[in-house]
């Protein structure tokens, strides 16, 4: 493998991305700034809607021609800018789904004017008609009440019914709360589980992730937890380190040991980052 697979690089994703060869990734997952106003360090989740599509753009036109030619891209989107950066998209690629996270938040507080947003909307795209999907990979496997059921001549010897059937588009995983094992110290982390059913499903074994907003590593953790590799930047120089510190401890650990692990060496690592961070201020903190 060349210098640039299997790094997290603490660079903004626009100057980074120049760096890494045309029709040399297999996916390109992606959790951007929502342009909601959160803190990463910087202003990047701070913009004017004009600036944040502009910006939003930009690094698509970017990191697009990195995909192979039967490459794949899910993006993480927040339904205030869906509409207009799918359109964007569709003018490139060809979307095949719109995915709703259902974060599985509690019936309590929200707005008073309006319904409480409980989701995330990931759009799901392709390059061509013959892109990469796995879906014996992703299959959700049926219980056993459901298989007995099943029990008619029509059913016996299905295929999908013994490898489980087909994820939905609404996918149900919980947030990670703060006493969560995953949960590192990063506003917007995603769960593993979402990361690695979308490697899975659209990433061969031994192929390279793109995540051109790491955060705090997920995409990085996920796609070596499923024999893959990855590349990918970040700005904040202390979500860096925390990134480098889950990809340091052991993936096979118990969730609260590795935790811990991971919770010992990010600390230290980020006063030391935050203490000399030299990071140019220009956007692209991440959410993943």
């Amino acid at each position: 493998m060349t210098d640039w697979v299997d790094q997290v690089f603490c660079e903004d994703a626009l100057a980074g991305l120049a760096r890494i060869p045309d029709g040399s990734i297999d996916l390109i997952l992606t959790d951007p700034p929502y342009n909601l106003g959160k803190d990463y360090g910087n202003d990047s989740d701070q913009q004017s809607v004009e600036a944040y599509l502009a910006w939003t753009e930009a690094w698509i036109d970017a990191a697009l021609p990195k995909l192979k030619a039967n490459g794949s891209l899910y993006l993480f989107l927040t339904w205030r800018f869906a509409p207009e950066i799918f359109v964007l998209l569709k003018r490139r690629m060809t979307m095949m789904n719109e995915i709703i996270w259902d974060r599985r938040v509690p019936s309590m507080g929200g707005s008073t004017r309006s319904f409480s947003s409980v989701h995330d909307t990931i759009g799901f795209f392709v390059k061509r008609k013959d892109y990469y999907f796995d879906l014996d990979a992703v299959r959700i496997p049926y219980d056993a009440a459901t298989k007995k059921a099943r029990s008619r001549s029509i059913f016996i010897g299905a295929k999908w019914l013994e490898v489980g059937y087909n994820p939905k588009d609404l996918w149900s995983v919980s947030r990670l709360h703060r006493e969560h094992a995953e949960r590192v110290d990063h506003p917007t982390q995603k769960p593993l589980e979402i990361i690695e059913r979308m490697i899975k499903a659209s990433c061969p074994a031994g192929g390279v992730v793109l995540d051109p907003f790491m955060g705090s590593g997920t995409t990085a953790v996920a796609a070596r937890r499923s024999g893959r590799h990855f590349t990918g930047f970040e700005l904040n120089a202390a979500y860096c380190e925390i990134a480098r510190a889950r990809l340091a401890a052991p993936i096979q650990a118990a969730p609260k040991k590795r935790r811990a692990a991971v919770r010992a060496t990010a600390t230290t690592a980020t006063a030391t980052a935050t203490a000399t961070d030299t990071t140019p201020t220009a956007e692209g903190a991440s959410e993943a």
